[in-house]
């Protein structure tokens, strides 16, 4: 059995996050694709934030829920670590954020839990850095940067 690879100190309860996503997400405006994303962040002091994904006839201008929700935290003020990540997107299978939000999760909490799900089953739990092994962040830039 996989150890609980919540960071010490963060007090959150995954199957509440879970719930928030999958209730979010029926707010997501996606009348291209038809395929809804909720998101809950967590920061190391508990505030939590929400996004959906919204789509655009320009599809590159489609912005997911995973970046809504953390554009949320940082228009609130908000610039603590994130620490947990819950996403929900339609369909049985867990919905694991795609490679864009990876890096943006990991710009923001190089150490978050990522909470997987879709409508069926038990929730991938996995790492940010598992997902996004040898990311690019703000310590390796700065290398480039002397």
């Amino acid at each position: 059995m996989k150890s609980d690879p919540r960071p010490r100190g963060a007090t959150y309860d995954e199957a509440d996050l879970l719930r928030r996503a999958r209730a979010v997400r029926a707010r997501a405006y996606a009348p291209y694709s038809h395929f809804r994303v909720g998101a809950v962040i967590v920061t190391d002091d508990g505030q939590v934030f929400e996004g959906v994904n919204v789509e655009n006839a320009s599809y590159r201008m489609t912005t997911c829920a995973e970046q809504s929700a953390i554009a949320t935290m940082l228009s609130a003020g908000v610039r603590r670590p994130i620490v947990a990540v819950a996403v929900v997107g339609d369909g049985d299978d867990p919905c694991t954020p795609c490679g864009a939000c990876r890096q943006t999760i990991f710009e923001f909490g190089p150490q978050a839990t990522v909470y997987s799900s879709g409508d069926a089953g038990r929730p991938l739990v996995t790492l940010i850095t598992e997902l996004l092994p040898h990311g690019f962040g703000p310590q390796r830039l700065s290398q480039g940067q002397s």
